[in-house]
């Protein structure tokens, strides 16, 4: 692949996954998009990857972030960058400029909502020059219909799509690398020891 993104050549960018904003993720189970989540963060985090926060009022409805991510990465919590109210991340001064600043020009990006959450800064990244890969179920919407809308409207405007696992492995590259090794771990404990020892 021409394009191939790696954990050297990409950041990750995580967009509102909160406690409240969850309940609006209705065609995914919550434990396989938690699970999906706490993966991305933890392959950022294990293979030294810039990893990105951004929440959306978090004193509304939408509650903090999840936990785990707390836990995960506290530092990349700790620095997360609070938006008022502005739907497109992207256009937020303050979060574009993290982006900038991490000189990456390769962005992996999962929103809570794919409808709403997602869509809007990941065309307006492209827009701006970036390459974008969406991970889809790292992220739901309240129907399916909704679901498959915004990942058409996103894949049309030239954003790649792809999945949790899917995503891991092209930054693996190889299983038996030392990249590879800690990214086979985190599936594993995270996506696929409850399929292989269920």
């Amino acid at each position: 692949m021409k394009k191939l993104f790696t954990t050297d050549s990409a950041a990750m960018l995580l967009i509102d996954h909160q406690v409240g904003t969850v309940k609006l993720a209705r065609n995914i189970s919550h434990v396989h998009l938690l699970a999906n989540v706490r993966a991305l963060a933890r392959t950022a985090i294990e293979t030294g990857m810039p990893l990105l926060f951004t929440t959306s009022q978090e004193d509304h409805f939408q509650g903090p972030l999840f936990d785990d991510l707390e836990k995960i990465a506290p530092d990349a919590h700790a620095q997360r960058i609070k938006r008022p109210g502005v739907v497109d991340a992207w256009t937020f001064e303050p979060f574009k400029s993290a982006v900038v600043a991490t000189g990456r020009k390769k962005l992996i990006m999962a929103g809570l909502t794919n409808d709403v959450c997602i869509v809007y800064p990941a065309i307006s990244a492209v827009e701006g020059g970036y390459e974008v890969q969406v991970v889809a179920d790292g992220g739901g919407s309240p129907t399916q219909v909704a679901d498959q809308i915004s990942l058409e409207r996103m894949r049309n405007a030239g954003v790649g799509i792809t999945t949790t696992n899917q995503l891991m492995a092209e930054l693996a590259i190889d299983w038996a690398s030392s990249t590879g090794q800690t990214i086979q771990s985190i599936m594993y404990e995270e996506i696929l020891k409850p399929l292989v020892e269920g």
